[in-house]
Formats: C-alpha cells, structure tokens, sequence
C-alpha cells in the first residue's frame, strides 16, 4: 500500500481525488508524529519521516516486518487486543504504553489506532498516530514530585487568583490556620487577614498584576480558631502559557516564637542599656552632689553674708537642677510609651553626652559636634536615646586611650529622603572588614565577654522602626583608624508609625 492509499484511508479511491491524496500524503510525510499503517496480520506497509524520527528506523528497514519490533516483549500482548479491536472497526484513542527505539532504548507513547478500509467499507488494515509522551511524563513527574515538596512542606504554601480567591492549599496551611482544604479554596484570602490589615490585600493584588514579588514581608495573620499568627509571606504572580499573571502564590511562615525571642532581646538590651546609663548617671551627679554639700556647709558658717549666702544656694540650686535634668532624662529614656514627639535631634544628642560627661572626660576624649538640623522630627525620644547611646558608647569603648568624638548633624533633602542624617565619628582602633558586615547581626560581638551582642542589632531595629537607616563604615589602616556610624531618620515617618502599629517593619503589602 502506497503512502497515499494510507491517506485516502477510509474515503476510497473513489471519492477522494489524486491532487488530495497528494496534499494527504504530504502533510503526513512532514508530520512530527510517527504516522504508519500496517495490514491485520500486524505487517507494517508505510512509514513516514516523523516514524523514523521517532524510531530511529528507515522505511525499507520497517516495511514489510512485523509491528512486535517495536513492542517489548512483555507488551506482545497489546498487539492482539490491537488488532482485535481494529478488526471489529473500532478506533482506540491515546493509548499509551511503552516503545523501543532501534537503539533498544524504551520510551512512552501515546498512540491513536483507526481501522483503514477499502472501497467496499472491508477493514483492511490499521493506520497509526504516535506520539511520543517523553517530555510530557518528564514534566508530569516533574510536577508530581513538586505537589509531593508543596503538600509535605512545614510552610503555608496557597495560591490564589486575581479576585483574592483561594485555588489550592498545602497541609502546612492546614496546620497553620486549622483550615481543611475544602473549607478554604474557592474563599477569599481575607479570612486570613485580620479586618484592620485587609488593605494589605488591595496592595498584594496590585502588585501581583504588574508583575511583581513580594519577598519576606512580616504582618500578622488569623487562623479558623481566631488565634493570630505573626507570619513571614513571599508571595510570587503566577504566569500562563503566554507570561499573563493569572494569581499569586503565597509562602507563609510562623515567626512567632522568633518575633517573642526578637521582644525580649529588644527589651534585655533596654535594661542593659538603661544599666548603662544609670552607671554614667551615678558618676556624674557624684560631683554636683559633692558641690551642694559643700555649698551647704559654707551657707552654714558663722559670719558668712547674706550675699554671699545667696550666691552659695544659687549655685547649689544650678548644681540640683543638672542633677535633676540627668534623672528627668534616665526616667524618661526608661518609661517611654512610644508616642512618637517633635524634637531636635542635637537636644538628644546633647542629652546623652551630658549622661556621659565624666567617662568622656576619664578617658581623654575630646568632643568636636557641629549641629546643622533646624527643624524638629517626629521620633519616640526614648529609642532614639538608646540609639545615640549605644553607638556613643561604642565609640568611647574603641577610644580606651583618648581620641576624638565627632558627632555632626545635617537636614538633607533629596527625591527619596527628606529628613535628617546623624554621623558619629571616632578615631579608636577600627573594626576589621570581615568584622564589619556582621556587625547588625544578632548575638555577633568583637569584645569578648565584656559585650552581649545585640546593642547593634537593637539599634538597627529601633531605626528601621523609624523608617531610617543606619549604616557603619570603618579603618584599621595604620595612621587612619576609626568608625563612622551614618543614621539617616525622615522627617515624616507616618508609614513607620503604622507598620509599627501592625508590628510589620515594611510598608509592602502581602
């Protein structure tokens, strides 16, 4: 049989014209599939491009011998279940089984088998669609062992459509918001979402449509039981075949446990902080103290004048008042609320060196400040104190043998910061730069038992809670040792005070 009887097929000579056997015959020989026909005792008698393709046979090697070279041998089986079928005139439709190559290689495919008849409607023969599936099963594997890492992940792991509406849903989900999967997909994600953070969801959509992922961003989640989550979420578009975002998936992460580690590190390094602070506090009102008492006793004396008693609680009174201006400052870093105030930044600063003003002057340290912020700031005064302590302290702990503290302050004002950056200075021993990237990590400390690790690392988190930014630059090249820290605050942090408010650190939305 001739490869354009095979296209004429089931239509007969009769009907279908040469010229449209021609074309037939044509499209199967360009075809990608294996397309061939053999008799009913299973004899092959054509055999296109896309066989030999497929196959690695060509046509004189396979026409004339019998189908079963193809088939393995614990398959022979399908052949006479094949050809049964084909003899009582039925078609059999993506079959798919396993093939060998002439290589002896196995492969899976799916096939398409129609009865082929001659003029009179008598099945002569059968005509074959081969495909082979090797990419396909590849792929489908592919997925499966991926839904397999999805499902037995620890992590939520969902996705939803462009609407917000649930489409699949992990057994991490399940364990995080106690929400069987057929009671959550096909609901909107709001249920997730406490009632005062579902803005959140008009952001994550939006961002989703242009594109765009969302990676590790901290906000707050409700289970089925009412019980909230404090959660780390990626979410990532979701493309079709032609790259059209069509959702989004979301990998949600329980960092409670780490965010109460997180609160109570915070709050040890503002009691150590305050620790800090009292000792300074304790040696610098020592000398004022020591001056009132003394001032006293000489207002005491027999013979001293009125004026000169007035002069002598005048500058007892000035003493008391320094002293009380320490005290009103301790308190007030310790009791702080966090309602954010208007304040010049140079008066925090001045307040902390004031704390510090007998251990500056032990241990030589010369003060160079130059203050250039006209305008006040909106900042929770506490933290900030604590901020220019630490990094004070910092300073004045790399300076054992004297040095320089410089501190200057400047407005800047630019497209994408408008506030005021804060430069501390020193030129003590320097931090060595494989030091240096670690220095915001938690726990990390270059000075031995005498340091906890997470002045730094709280500092960071105060600023960042402030919508700022700190950064740290360092020398220990001979000749040109030191440290810059950079703290860089806006002038409105009204995004900062509500992701505050949330407890999330970024104003990106999940």
């Amino acid at each position: 049989m001739t490869k354009s009887e095979v296209a004429a097929g089931a239509f007969g000579k009769s009907i279908v014209p040469d010229a449209a056997k021609n074309v037939l015959a044509a499209v199967i020989e360009s075809s990608d599939d294996a397309i061939v026909s053999k008799d009913l005792n299973g004899i092959l008698n054509s055999w296109n491009d896309g066989a030999r393709r497929i196959f690695g046979y060509e046509a004189h090697e396979m026409i004339g011998q019998s189908i079963l070279r193809l088939i393995p041998e614990e398959l022979h089986h399908e052949e006479d279940f094949i050809l049964n079928k084909i003899r009582a005139g039925e078609r059999i439709e993506h079959f798919e089984s396993v093939r060998i190559r002439k290589g002896g290689e196995r492969f899976p495919i799916s096939v398409t088998i129609s009865p082929v008849k001659d003029v009179s409607g008598t099945v002569i023969g059968a005509s074959k669609i081969a495909r082979d599936i090797s990419e396909r099963r590849r792929a489908d594997e592919s997925r499966f062992r991926l839904a397999a890492i999805v499902d037995s992940a620890d992590d939520a792991i969902m996705s939803k459509d462009l609407n917000g509406i649930v489409t699949s849903w992990n057994k991490g989900a399940q364990r995080l918001f106690k929400y069987e999967t057929d009671e959550i997909v096909g609901r909107s994600i709001l249920c997730l979402i406490p009632e005062n953070l579902r803005h959140e969801e008009d952001e994550s959509i939006r961002k989703l449509r242009a594109g765009e992922k969302i990676d590790h961003y901290e906000t707050t989640r409700v289970g089925k039981d009412g019980e909230t989550h404090e959660v780390s979420v990626t979410i990532s578009p979701i493309l079709d075949s032609h790259g059209a975002v069509i959702g989004g998936s979301k990998i949600a992460r329980d960092i409670s446990d780490r965010k109460k580690v997180e609160r109570l590190a915070m709050q040890a390094e503002k009691i150590a902080a305050t620790g800090r602070m009292a000792a300074a506090v304790a040696h610098e009102i020592n000398n004022p103290l020591a001056s009132v008492l003394n001032l006293i006793y000489l207002a005491r004396q027999d013979g001293t004048s009125k004026q000169e008693m007035q002069s002598y609680l005048a500058t007892a009174e000035s003493e008391l008042e320094r002293v009380s201006h320490i005290a009103r400052l301790t308190l007030g870093f310790y009791r702080d609320t966090g309602s954010p105030s208007e304040v010049y930044l140079h008066d925090l600063l001045e307040s902390v060196l004031a704390v510090y003003k007998s251990r500056l002057l032990s241990l030589r340290i010369v003060i160079e400040a130059r203050f250039e912020d006209l305008g006040k700031i909106s900042v929770r005064s506490g933290e900030i104190i604590q901020v220019f302590s630490n990094v004070i302290s910092n300073a004045m702990d790399a300076m054992k043998r004297g040095g320089t503290l410089s501190l200057w302050t400047t407005e800047v004002g630019e497209s994408d910061r408008d506030g005021i950056e804060v430069v501390v200075a020193d030129n003590g021993h320097g931090i060595r730069s494989e030091n240096l990237v670690k220095v915001f990590e938690p726990f990390f400390t270059t000075k031995g038992n005498l340091g906890n690790g997470i002045g730094l690392w709280v500092t960071k988190q105060l600023v960042d809670g402030h919508g700022g930014q700190i950064s740290i630059s360092s020398s220990t090249e001979p000749g040109n040792t030191g440290t810059a820290v950079t703290i860089y605050l806006p002038f409105s942090n009204a995004k900062s005070e509500t992701a505050r408010g949330n407890e999330l650190k970024t104003g990106t939305a999940a």
